[in-house]
């Protein structure tokens, strides 16, 4: 038997919802869920908490469990939370460089406007206005 087929059949046996198991182990309902379906397991700490509740030993809890299917599970979520830290880190340098370029077009506006406004109010500054020809 699967551990997550055996969690629920414990907790159905105790007559426990899967919210009273998560205020017991102190995750949330939506963990326990995903331990019942297999997407995750429980880490270590966990897993003593629910051995200790059900007042079992962690061989009898865990075993059937394919250790191979626990870390392949592990390194896929590492991987999921890996490619959201990246595109959260490209997001923020996405963020700064526009921000900069945004900030450099304004001043090119702002020394563009003054130029434009010397030239109206000092119309007669050859000097100022040489071309080189």
């Amino acid at each position: 038997m699967k551990f997550n087929e055996k969690l629920i059949e414990i907790r159905k046996k105790q007559g426990l919802s899967q919210e009273e198991l998560g205020m017991e182990l102190q995750v949330s309902r939506q963990t326990i869920s995903k331990w019942e379906t297999g997407q995750s397991y429980p880490d270590f700490q966990r897993l003593v908490m629910l051995s200790d509740y059900f007042n079992m030993t962690l061989d009898e809890l865990v075993k059937g469990i394919d250790v191979q299917d626990v870390r392949e599970k592990n390194m896929t979520d590492e991987r999921v939370a890996s490619i959201y830290l990246d595109i959260e880190n490209g997001k923020t340098v996405l963020k700064k460089s526009l921000n900069i370029i945004c900030y450099i077009g304004l001043v090119l506006i702002i020394l563009c406007l003054v130029a434009f406004l010397a030239h109206l109010a000092f119309p007669n500054i050859e000097w100022l206005w040489k071309t080189g020809m």
